[in-house]
């Protein structure tokens, strides 16, 4: 069995999916060149860790696409004072990205076990801000406010409590929409009105108690 040379794999990643998809940032590709992307992959799927997919988790979660994340990341233009709330933890690889951006990241994750792996992971990779907490954003709450927010799942619609969680000036990263023609949208928090910066196409699954109510034909 050959051993994937995964330094490599990340290299061509970043030049021949995440660049070409307009991630021009170079903190951001910086980010990406540099963590082990495959460290946070089920070991089933790491030999797919730089491909251009979605990647499977348990509990019917995914991975984002590479240049999804990447898009995401330079979307919320982080600063490295800014505090940041994930919502929707899943591998832990996003939340690991922040937290190389940012000063200090708030992580959500509604299923234990990947909550669990995901700690293990960030420690794994020695980055001691970020806070996972097992927890449905729904029934979540805090007197926090944060600079970012990002929503690593599909919403129907905007909940207008995250929106609440944003500093002023604040923003947030947030999918949105009917599959399979959702919208990536930046929500931006400007003197507590919100303007909605549409930014790509994409489809993902939705948050879990975000999908949109089903409706009885008769």
């Amino acid at each position: 069995m050959s051993t994937i040379d995964y330094a490599n794999a990340r290299e061509l990643m970043v030049e021949q999916q995440v660049r070409p998809w307009d991630v021009l940032d170079p903190r951001v590709l910086d980010v990406i060149a540099t963590l082990p992307r495959e460290e946070f992959v089920p070991a089933a799927h790491r030999a797919l860790a730089y491909t251009d997919m979605a990647l499977p988790l348990p509990h019917g979660e995914r991975m984002m696409k590479p240049v999804v994340e990447g898009r995401t990341l330079q979307s919320l233009a982080l600063q490295p004072g800014d505090d940041v709330l994930e919502i929707g933890t899943g591998s832990g690889y996003l939340s690991a990205c922040l937290a190389r951006l940012a000063r200090d990241v708030v992580s959500l994750e509604q299923h234990a076990d990947l909550a669990d792996t995901a700690r293990s992971q960030l420690r794994a990779q020695r980055l001691g801000n970020v806070n996972v907490i097992h927890a449905d954003a729904f029934a979540y709450d805090t007197d926090r406010r944060f600079s970012a927010i990002c929503v690593t799942a599909a919403v129907d619609a905007i909940p207008a409590k995250f929106v609440e969680w944003l500093q002023p000036g604040g923003r947030m990263f947030v999918i949105r929409g009917r599959s399979p023609a959702m919208e990536a949208v930046l929500l931006h928090n400007d003197a507590g009105q919100p303007r909605i910066e549409s930014l790509f196409e994409t489809d993902l699954p939705y948050l879990v108690g975000a999908a949109p109510q089903p409706v009885f034909e008769f």
